[in-house]
């Protein structure tokens, strides 16, 4: 199609085709009867544009160009650049030039190569007291019990106004915003609505006065996420985003938004993102409930002493990394796995089952502990290992009925509990101890470290490509 619209200008040629066309791509078109040009053409899949000294870059991954230029520009949807050695040239599809808003990114070489570690995925997952301390840094109002969230570009009044909440994710960053239904919902008197991405635009949402929709994405190009936010955006909503890459597009086109500060993310099985996620969907709640005065000062304190604490607490559970490895060596070749938790540690399960699937090709399903009942139990046998999430909370009892249940059906219990717990060791047959935390609801960050680690471990035994598991990509750009 470009030869045909060929007439010795190739960005004409390029923008005349791309008239004819619809759907998503991001391409760049090199022609031998140019060698010094590139046209770089984005709708849906990512581009971004590198400005050198005398050379110009197009990636769709700022990282692969970290080592010649930290000054980028993004390509929005429907934008062609023309790229030489001197200049860049873009313009939108309908032939009208733009100009660029050139950024400078933060990230360094060093956050992209593995630091020693045998993978990406074992330096993230090692990474997470460091990243959730950046995610909380300068956030935390301990004076007035609350949170600083400035990018959300939302003033008390309006805030006072919302009256529902729809969070809309894919993936691993659905299993965060699960969480964060349970933290608004409870900290902040919310009504809160968690959709798949995915489905929300293919059916006709009610989206009512005050409605706040959340998008979430660890890229911020997610295109099921992007299309949702645009569907609640036309529908009336007021729209923020949870993002990790600056300069993305669910970034640029919401009304307001937090950066979780995770650094580059390389390994396709997200564990630094999504913990990440977690802490800043609970400063959200804060944030709501101590503006709408549900939430009190004493315990808008807590909460926030108790996140301060979290970055510690990971440090600890990851020097448990050489017995749950040893956990790995004794079930890494079975081919299915139950995961099990109850109330917030709900979505922790789905998550680490996610997790075990994604990177082992080892079939695995989480579920609420109570619907076993419902249907898993008959697939429960010696070959069955079940992983219980068996906090001290408040369904702690629940969740050891559901434990002898297993007991029962001959199944091997892997227990994650709090430290000082001796009941569980009597039940499992191992037993991985968190530090005690001081509220519950917290407990997601820590539970599911161990689990990564136990997924990653499992994988490495079973020689998996574990950053790059097979048939998934890293950010999923086309729906």
């Amino acid at each position: 199609m470009i030869s045909l619209s060929y007439r010795g200008d190739l960005p004409e040629a390029v923008r005349l085709a791309l008239l004819q066309v619809k759907g998503t791509y991001g391409l760049a078109v090199i022609s031998a009867l140019h060698p010094c040009l590139i046209v770089a053409a984005r709708n849906g899949s990512p581009l971004v544009i590198g400005y050198g000294q005398g050379e110009h870059y197009v990636t769709s991954d700022v990282a692969a160009i970290l080592a010649y230029t930290k000054n980028v520009s993004y390509l929005a949807y429907g934008e062609v650049a023309a790229l030489t050695s001197e200049q860049v040239v873009v313009k939108i599809v309908h032939n009208k030039k733009i100009a660029p808003q050139i950024r400078q990114i933060t990230m360094t070489l060093d956050q992209i190569e593995k630091g020693g570690n045998a993978h990406f995925m074992a330096k993230e997952i090692h990474e997470q007291p460091t990243t959730l301390q950046n995610a909380c840094r300068g956030r935390l109002d301990l004076q007035h019990g609350t949170t600083r969230l400035d990018g959300l570009n939302l003033n008390t009044s309006q805030i006072k106004k919302i009256r529902r909440v729809v969070i809309s994710a894919c993936g691993t960053s659905r299993h965060s915003t699960l969480i964060g239904e349970y933290f608004i919902e409870s900290l902040a008197g919310l009504p809160v609505e968690v959709e798949y991405a995915s489905e929300y635009r293919y059916r006709s949402p009610i989206v009512e006065k005050d409605t706040l929709f959340v998008s979430i994405s660890q890229s911020g190009e997610t295109a099921d996420t992007i299309g949702a936010q645009r569907e609640a955006r036309r529908r009336g909503a007021r729209v923020i985003g949870i993002v990790n890459v600056v300069g993305s597009t669910i970034a640029r086109e919401n009304d307001g938004g937090i950066y979780i500060h995770a650094g580059p993310e390389i390994g396709v099985a997200s564990t630094k993102a999504f913990t990440s996620q977690v802490i800043v969907l609970a400063m959200l709640a804060i944030l709501l409930g101590r503006t709408r005065g549900f939430l009190s000062y004493l315990r808008g304190r807590q909460l926030l002493k108790a996140i301060q604490m979290i970055p510690g607490q990971v440090k600890q559970i990851l020097k448990l990394e050489p017995a749950i490895k040893k956990i790995a060596q004794s079930y890494y070749r079975k081919n299915h796995f139950l995961f099990l938790g109850r109330g917030v540690n709900f979505p922790t399960a789905l998550n680490s089952a996610l997790k075990l699937k994604e990177i082992s090709y080892i079939h695995a399903e989480g579920y609420p502990a109570a619907e076993m009942k419902h249907s898993p139990i008959a697939l429960i046998d010696k070959k069955m290992p079940v992983v219980v999430i068996a906090i001290h909370d408040s369904v702690y009892e629940k969740v050891m009925s559901n434990i002898e249940e297993v007991r029962s059906r001959h199944g091997a219990i892997i227990a994650v509990a709090n430290k000082g717990d001796k009941l569980i060791a009597k039940k499992a047959k191992h037993v991985i101890y968190l530090p005690h935390n001081t509220v519950e609801m917290f407990t997601p960050i820590l539970a599911v470290i161990p689990l990564q680690l136990l997924a990653y471990h499992i994988a490495r035994l079973r020689r998996c490509h574990i950053d790059q598991p097979r048939n998934l990509a890293k950010s999923v750009t086309v729906e």
